[in-house]
């Protein structure tokens, strides 16, 4: 019985396999023929046998997932700003003695003149300085008249004038010469034989001359007539003399430029230094009322209108009674402090010339914090101390910042020490600890952000992410107008040779020339100074990055067409008459992609870190839109990146990681589309 051996009759069935195999002819459109001589296939095999080349792919998918995906599913925005809060030492109030007068409108209609109101401070002070309780002021149309009508109180009135005399050290118009008639026309009384003198003296059109040991100067006017003006002192009238009352009264009030009192009329004296013009007044207006006065009210946050205040400060200056709103108040003096009573007695407000606000200027701090304040300052003025401390009861505040209310809705309070610095200034600062919702800036990594925030409160981790996007796509876009460029002019110089490609080498020679660091720098500044849009800021930076890279990209293929359009196809496609433009961008330009290919990868990381650079100069995209090179930038100084390597070292490590990543890709496809290169 014959046995039957497995093992024998694989190997039979594997040799006779052998040799059927190796009988067979391989036919031109055979399967198996196709795949061994597919170069795409071929090229794919050799680059991923590149491990660095796989790598850097590797990373550049995770950098597009990260940049483009990652905003879609993380829960910040690149603009959204995150607040605290905190407890900090804030600057609570501000105190100050008032030194400037505030001014109110007593009759609207009365219509002061601009320039007599913007000089009512300095024209008080000086009042105040001389120690005069009047003063008048010459306008263009109007004269005014300024009183002291109370302890710092001044009411501006619209005077009735006339000008009587002078008096001291004065220039006095006499009248007018007419050469024709050679004859003065006197303002006042005549004197005696001063038109003679004046015919024999005039000359030319101005000069002076002495008569009856006064001294008299001329100027011309019009046509034929001379103004005459005489230095004269003591007292000197204006018309008819007003008797020796007046005379008496008038060398008085000189010595204090006070106004006075003669033969029932008043007279204001206009000047300083004991020389003055006197006028005697007529009908009086008032028109605005000034002071250094502040009103606080007993309660806080009323808001008080100017109507109020004006009525307040005139009241002061009369019977004490006034009524605003509706309602009737009086003024009484007590411990030489003005306050302000309602009718049924009860007290209102007070005047004072110490001012204590909120550190912004608001009004809302009660009156007695406001008043402890003030005495608390006073004490150190007069100690000569420049800083103290005062504890004081403020409102109690909750973590988040809210007051806290008992059951019964009453806010609660708590002590509170505050310190009081005198500025330089002399206005004085309270500084306490206060609950303060605040931006979050350069907060730490934590759970709720995973790379913790920059110095305007933004999230880092999603800075990144859309900073990746714009950083990406700024290198597509520039390589992309680089080779599109760069292939059309190196295309033409390429084919048609001659002075085509004369022209075009020269202006591919003249770019290369160019400083392209400066150039952006002088457009970044320019973009500045016009304060481009953000958005359209980029899209020139990406034409700017364009224009200036295709000269590369332009020699690299006018050099491959050279020596491409000699070769049997490029006769072959002549030959059969296809166009010039066909035969350069279906024939010539597909057999350079391997080359273009291989030089936009690697020029990508270099486009990228030239964005990165002039972003963070300040020159490129500018806030609040994000890129990589302003991540860096919010972090230039040397103390920042010391404290705050959280924010760039993340956003370097992504930048070295990309360009290296294209730089690979690059190396790889080189190599897999030319293998002959590593030998």
């Amino acid at each position: 019985m014959a046995t039957y051996n497995l093992n024998e009759e694989l190997k039979a069935r594997e040799a006779a396999k052998a040799a059927e195999s190796k009988n067979t002819e391989m036919a031109l459109d055979d399967v198996a023929r196709v795949k061994v001589l597919s170069p795409g296939r071929k090229v794919f095999k050799r680059f991923i046998r590149n491990r660095l080349a796989v790598f850097g792919s590797v990373v550049l998918i995770i950098m597009f997932v990260f940049s483009f995906l990652g905003p879609l599913v993380y829960k910040y925005g690149q603009k959204q700003i995150f607040y605290k809060y905190e407890v900090q030492n804030v600057n609570y109030a501000l105190a100050k003695e008032n030194t400037s007068y505030n001014g109110y409108d007593v009759d609207a209609s009365a219509g002061p003149e601009h320039k007599i109101v913007n000089a009512m401070n300095s024209n008080i002070k000086k009042m105040v300085e001389s120690g005069a309780s009047s003063m008048v002021v010459m306008g263009e149309e109007k004269s005014y008249l300024i009183e002291e009508r109370a302890a710092h109180i001044f009411v501006l009135s619209v005077l009735e004038t006339e000008k009587v005399a002078s008096i001291g050290e004065a220039d006095v118009e006499i009248g007018t010469y007419d050469m024709i008639r050679r004859a003065i026309t006197f303002n006042g009384e005549e004197i005696e034989g001063l038109s003679e003198a004046a015919a024999a003296n005039v000359k030319g059109a101005s000069g002076s001359f002495t008569y009856d040991g006064v001294e008299y100067t001329y100027e011309r006017a019009v046509a034929k007539s001379y103004t005459i003006t005489a230095s004269m002192d003591g007292l000197i009238y204006e018309g008819d003399e007003l008797g020796k009352d007046f005379e008496k009264a008038a060398e008085e009030a000189a010595a204090t430029g006070a106004s006075f009192e003669a033969g029932g009329d008043t007279y204001v004296l206009e000047g300083s230094d004991g020389n003055y013009t006197i006028y005697r007044t007529g009908e009086q207006t008032d028109a605005k009322v000034y002071t250094n006065y502040t009103i606080d009210t007993y309660e806080s946050g009323l808001k008080l209108s100017d109507e109020f205040k004006a009525a307040v400060l005139m009241a002061a200056c009369g019977d004490g009674t006034f009524t605003a709103d509706g309602t009737d108040y009086e003024i009484r003096e007590e411990n030489g402090v003005l306050v302000i009573y309602t009718a049924d007695g009860t007290e209102f407000a007070e005047l004072g010339t110490f001012t204590v606000r909120r550190y912004t200027g608001e009004d809302t701090m009660e009156y007695d914090l406001k008043k402890a304040i003030a005495e608390k300052v006073e004490e150190m003025v007069n100690a000569g101390e420049k800083t103290g401390t005062l504890v004081h009861d403020l409102p109690q505040q909750g973590e988040s910042g809210e007051y806290v209310y008992d059951e019964d809705g009453n806010l609660q309070y708590s002590e509170t020490e505050m310190k009081i610095t005198q500025r330089d200034t002399g206005e004085f600062v309270i500084n306490c600890d206060q609950v303060n919702y605040i931006i979050e800036r350069f907060a730490g990594p934590s759970r709720e952000h995973l790379l913790g925030t920059d110095g305007d409160g933004f999230d880092v981790l999603a800075r990144i992410m859309y900073g990746g996007r714009i950083s990406l796509m700024v290198g597509f876009i520039v390589v992309f107008l680089e080779t599109f460029l760069g292939v059309i002019m190196g295309g033409i110089a390429g084919y048609y040779g001659g002075w085509v490609d004369n022209l075009i080498m020269r202006l591919v020679d003249i770019f290369y020339c160019l400083p392209s660091m400066p150039i952006m720098i002088i457009l970044g500044a320019m973009m500045d100074a016009v304060r481009m849009d953000t958005y359209l800021r980029l899209c020139v930076m990406m034409a700017a990055l364009g224009i200036m890279g295709w000269a590369g990209v332009a020699r690299l293929v006018r050099g491959q067409i050279l020596s491409l359009r000699e070769q049997e196809f490029m006769v072959a496609a002549e030959a059969t008459g296809i166009r010039v433009k066909d035969r350069i961008f279906r024939h010539l330009i597909p057999n350079v992609m391997p080359q273009l290919i291989v030089t936009a990868t690697m020029g990508m990381g270099s486009v990228i870190l030239t964005e990165s650079t002039l972003s963070f100069l300040g020159l490129g995209v500018k806030h609040p839109l994000a890129t990589w090179g302003t991540i860096i930038n919010s972090v230039s100084s040397a103390s920042a990146m010391a404290h705050y390597a959280f924010i760039w070292i993340p956003v370097g490590l992504l930048i070295c990681l990309t360009v290296i990543a294209f730089n690979f890709v690059g190396d790889g496809l080189r190599d897999a589309y030319d293998p002959k290169s590593k030998k």
